[in-house]
């Protein structure tokens, strides 16, 4: 493959280096960052003012048209061979690209959870709006589109999203450890681990990799993917959603779980074999190996999850388990090493961060040898209406705040060449008198759109300013390095 990539702008056939400068933004004039006041999710957070560099603002950048795209929304460039006919990831020169089917580069702008609301009044809603499940689909995968994005993540109606041929490319999650933990709540099985878990549900927080029971489950869940096998609108799987690989881990097997019990004896055998010596105890654990047995058990859990995954689809990409813990699998380099050695995309759900940080991002990839994607981020509005008490992200006064984050987070992401793609979470607000929603989303301003279908225009209108110069802006980016 050419170093320097040739790709298509009308009819010329031209290089980034040989663009004129005008094209690719010489003006230096650009505004200052605007400033956005935010906090932090929780009552005691204070109010504190962040810039924000919207695409009008980026020094030495102009917007010009976009490039040419094909119906998967791939930028079309002449240089990439081979295309395989499904999506795959590949690095050129400095800066890693999903490549879609027909061989084009593309970076997935993605919306997560296209799904309709389910309380009794959306659905009325719905009937009266759009008339079938079907029809909102196809309306609002249109949204979508003229929203500037590409793509769909996590949690999306898949099985309605997939009778439309013209479907937006999807990504799907399968969850195999969530519902053992479901199936051991069920069964009354290890409760007092059950007495304080995260919100992954794990008993001891300790994901249960270890158990043979784990893999039958596994084999059951798993086998969903037959029904996306041959699609080729699919980019990927997730295999999971913020599973706790704790440093603490270790300790904790070896101090709360009891006697004969599998994780402390698994825990027990790995903790010797590292220190050489039988009969190690918590006292001897040091902060790297509780790294390490982190990464050990997060790898146990790819191998297994992996090695039944492909016996249903061996076509498409493996996108990781959507790390999200700054303090432990965002800082560990050896979980980060082994996610690379086995997912295609390391997937992070992304907050407690106003933006990326680039040295943070450039590390990321280093440590696991493979690009990144942002699959979760957000900011709530005051405005909105609803209380706003749930969730993790963000909080600001309006909608328009909401827009200059996503243009400023954005930016960043693509100032380094690491990500493939971001998940704007989420399509829709849950409407507040749903008691049966989420806890995590019941009252908070995460949406596209509201409760009752309406859209939050002015972060709408920044989304597409910013997703309608993201070729552009690869291109700038890496020029301007």
């Amino acid at each position: 493959m050419k170093s320097v990539l040739k790709f298509l702008m009308g009819v010329c056939v031209v290089s980034p280096m040989e663009m004129p400068a005008q094209a690719l933004g010489a003006s230096s004039d650009s505004p200052a960052p605007i400033k956005v006041e935010c906090r932090q999710n929780g009552p005691k957070a204070k109010w504190k003012s962040y810039d924000a560099v919207t695409v009008d603002r980026i020094p030495g950048f102009v917007v010009g048209a976009e490039p040419e795209t094909d119906v998967y929304g791939g930028w079309k460039v002449r240089g990439v061979e081979n295309p395989t006919g499904f999506f795959t990831v590949r690095k050129i020169d400095s800066r890693w690209w999903l490549i879609d089917p027909l061989g084009n580069l593309f970076l997935a702008k993605s919306v997560a959870c296209l799904t309709p609301g389910r309380s009794k009044r959306q659905k009325q809603l719905l009937t009266s709006r759009f008339g079938t499940v079907e029809k909102w689909a196809d309306e609002e995968m249109k949204f979508v589109r003229e929203s500037g994005f590409n793509s769909l993540g996590a949690w999306s109606a898949v099985e309605t999203i997939r009778k439309n041929p013209d479907r937006l490319p999807y990504t799907v999650i399968l969850s195999p450890l969530s519902v053992y933990n479901r199936q051991l709540r069920k069964a009354g099985t290890e409760a007092e681990g059950f007495v304080k878990t995260d919100w992954a549900g794990c008993p001891y927080d300790f994901p249960y990799v270890f158990d043979p029971e784990f893999e039958r489950v596994a084999e059951e869940v798993l086998a969903d993917a037959k029904k996306t096998a041959d699609d080729p609108r699919l980019i990927g799987y997730f295999l999971g959603n913020e599973i706790p690989w704790l440093d603490t881990a270790l300790k904790t097997a070896l101090t709360k779980m009891p006697e004969g019990h599998r994780n402390r004896r698994v825990a027990q055998e790995w903790l010797d074999r590292e220190k050489g010596r039988a009969g190690c105890t918590a006292e001897d654990i040091t902060s790297e190996d509780g790294k390490k047995f982190a990464a050990y058990c997060h790898e146990t859990y790819l191998q297994k999850a992996i090695r039944i995954l492909r016996k249903h689809d061996p076509n498409h990409m493996v996108l990781g388990t959507r790390l999200c813990r700054w303090k432990h699998e965002l800082a560990n380099d050896h979980l980060l090493k082994v996610a690379g050695k086995y997912v295609d995309v390391v997937s992070i759900n992304h907050y407690s961060h106003w933006q990326p940080d680039q040295e943070t991002m450039l590390r990321w990839e280093r440590a696991s040898g493979k690009p990144f994607m942002v699959t979760e981020f957000y900011t709530k509005g005051e405005d909105s209406g609803l209380p706003n008490k749930t969730g993790a992200g963000w909080l600001v006064h309006t909608q328009n705040d909401r827009g200059g984050f996503y243009e400023n987070f954005v930016n960043e992401l693509l100032k380094g060449g690491g990500c493939v793609g971001w998940h704007w979470f989420k399509y829709m607000d849950n409407d507040p008198t749903d008691l049966n929603a989420d806890p995590s989303n019941r009252d908070s301003n995460k949406g596209m759109v509201t409760w009752d279908y309406q859209r939050y225009e002015p972060l709408l209108e920044h989304m597409r300013k910013l997703n309608g110069a993201v070729y552009q802006l690869t291109r700038f980016h890496d020029r301007t390095k």
